[in-house]
C-alpha cells in the first residue's frame, strides 16, 4: 500500500469549500503502515538490532544502542494501539490491523525474554524508564490486543522488565509521569504497585499548573510540546486506570479533564493553514507526535463543544502530511531520519536518536474510531486558522479561567 500525496493548502482548502477531500482514513493507514512496516516486521522475526541503523548525536551512537531499540517499539505501540484495539475487522484495513496485531504481540515477546537476540535491556539505562513507560501507555490504550492475548509466560516477563525500571532515578519533571503510568501498568497486569509514585506525579503535575490548560515541566514553565508529548495525555490515563483507587484521585479528574480539552482547543488554533505549526523548544523532531493531546482528546470525543470533529481530522491530516511526506523523511530501507520536515540532522539533541522518531505515531490515536465515527465519515471542514486567514467568521477565543470567570 503506498501512501496517497494530496495537495494541502489552496487546494484543499478549495476542497474543503466544495465539501470534498480525498479519503483521509486510507492515507492515514497508509502512512502507519509506511512509518511502522520495517520496525515491526524486523521486531516480529527478531532481527531489529540487525537491520535497525542508529542515528543519534556525534559521539552518541554507541551509548543510544542500550536504548533506541526500546524506544522504536514503546513509542509506536503507544501511538498505533487504539488502532490495534479498535481498528477496522473486515477489508484491506482489517487485514492490516490483524496483521499487526500478531506482529505486536510477537514484538513484545522477543523484546521481554532474555535470550532474544532483540531483548532489551529495561532498567539499564535512565532512558528506558521513559520508553519502558509508552510501552506501559500502548498496554494501557490496548488491553485485549497487547495484554490479554499474551501468553502468562509473556505477561510475567513483561511485568519483571517493568520492575526493573524502579531502580531508576528520574528527572524532577514530567518524568514523575513514566514511573507513574508503568505502576498503572502494572496494576492493569494484575501485579502489585506502587501508589506512592502514582500519588506523587498526580500531586506534583497539579502543584505545577499554571493556568489555561498548561502545566510547567517540572517548577518551571518551557516553551515546547511536553504538554502534548507526556503531560496531559499521561494525567487523564492514569486517572482513566486508577482514578477510582483513592478519592483524592478521583475528585482530580474533572480539573484534568477541563484542562485537557482546554490545551487541545489550543492545539488546534496552533495548526496554520499549511499544516506547518510553532517550532519551538526541544524534542521538535517528534514530528507530528506534538500533537498528541489533540489526537488523544479526538479518540476521547473530548473536544471542545464548539470544536468539531472533522475539522480536527483534516487539521491533522495537513500536520501529518506537512511532516512525513517530505524527501528525506525516510531513509533508503524505509526507516525514519531525524528531521522535522525531512532529513534535518542538526535538531537532533543529544538524547535523540532513531528510536525516539517514532513517538510521531501519537497523531494516529483517532484511528481507533470506527470509521463511521463523525471524525472520519464527517464533510471535511476548515480548521480555525483557515477560516482565519480566508476572512470566515469564527468565535473569538478565551483563557480557561477567563471563561470560568465570564470574562
Amino acid at each position: 500500500m503506498t501512501f496517497k500525496q494530496l495537495a494541502y493548502g489552496e487546494t484543499q482548502n478549495r476542497g474543503i469549500a466544495e465539501g470534498r477531500l480525498t479519503d483521509d482514513r486510507a492515507s492515514w493507514v497508509a502512512m502507519l503502515d509506511q512509518i511502522c512496516r520495517p520496525l515491526f516486521e524486523a521486531l516480529s522475526e527478531r532481527r531489529l538490532k540487525a537491520v535497525m541503523p542508529v542515528e543519534a548525536f556525534a559521539g552518541e551512537q554507541q551509548h543510544r544502542r542500550q536504548t533506541t531499540y526500546l524506544e522504536a517499539l514503546g513509542r509506536a505501540l503507544a501511538g498505533i494501539a487504539p488502532w490495534l484495539e479498535d481498528g477496522a475487522d473486515t477489508g484491506s484495513e482489517g487485514l492490516l490491523r490483524q496483521q499487526y496485531c500478531v506482529m505486536a504481540r510477537a514484538a513484545i515477546t522477543s523484546a521481554v525474554n532474555r535470550q532474544s537476540p532483540d531483548y532489551m535491556d529495561f532498567g539499564g539505562d535512565r532512558q528506558s524508564l521513559v520508553d519502558t513507560a509508552f510501552l506501559s501507555l500502548a498496554i494501557l490504550r490496548a488491553p485485549r490486543e497487547l495484554r490479554d492475548k499474551l501468553p502468562v509466560k509473556v505477561r510475567t516477563q513483561l511485568a519483571d522488565a517493568m520492575r526493573t525500571t524502579r531502580t531508576l532515578l528520574g528527572n524532577y519533571n514530567n518524568w514523575l509521569l513514566f514511573a507513574a503510568i508503568i505502576e498503572a501498568g502494572l496494576f492493569a497486569l494484575g501485579q502489585p504497585w506502587d501508589r506512592t509514585r502514582v500519588d506523587y506525579a498526580l500531586r506534583e503535575h497539579a502543584n505545577w499548573y499554571l493556568g489555561d490548560g498548561t502545566y510547567g515541566d517540572g517548577p518551571d514553565f518551557h516553551q515546547d510540546y511536553y504538554n502534548s508529548f507526556v503531560i496531559l495525555p499521561f494525567l487523564s490515563m492514569l486517572i482513566d486506570t486508577l482514578g477510582a483507587q483513592e478519592a483524592a484521585w478521583s475528585d482530580m479528574n474533572a480539573t484534568i479533564r477541563q484542562r485537557a480539552m482546554r490545551y487541545a482547543a489550543i492545539q488546534e488554533r496552533c495548526i496554520a493553514p499549511d499544516g506547518s505549526y510553532p517550532v519551538v523548544g526541544r524534542s521538535i523532531t517528534y514530528r507530528c507526535g506534538a500533537f498528541q493531546q489533540l489526537a488523544d482528546a479526538a479518540l476521547r470525543h473530548a473536544l471542545p463543544p464548539d470544536l468539531i470533529s472533522e475539522q480536527v481530522r483534516c487539521a491533522l491530516t495537513a500536520v501529518m502530511h506537512r511532516t512525513l511526506t517530505p524527501a528525506g523523511t525516510f531513509d533508503k530501507n524505509g526507516w525514519l531520519q531525524i528531521g522535522l520536515a525531512g532529513h534535518q540532522s542538526s535538531l537532533g539533541e543529544i538524547y535523540i536518536s532513531t528510536g525516539s522518531l517514532y513517538l510521531c505515531t501519537a497523531i494516529f490515536l483517532p484511528l481507533g474510531l470506527p470509521a463511521e465515527d463523525r471524525f472520519w465519515s464527517g464533510t471535511a471542514a476548515p480548521w480555525t486558522s483557515v477560516k482565519a486567514w480566508n476572512g470566515a467568521d469564527f468565535k473569538a477565543d478565551h483563557a480557561l479561567e477567563g471563561r470560568q470567570r465570564g470574562d
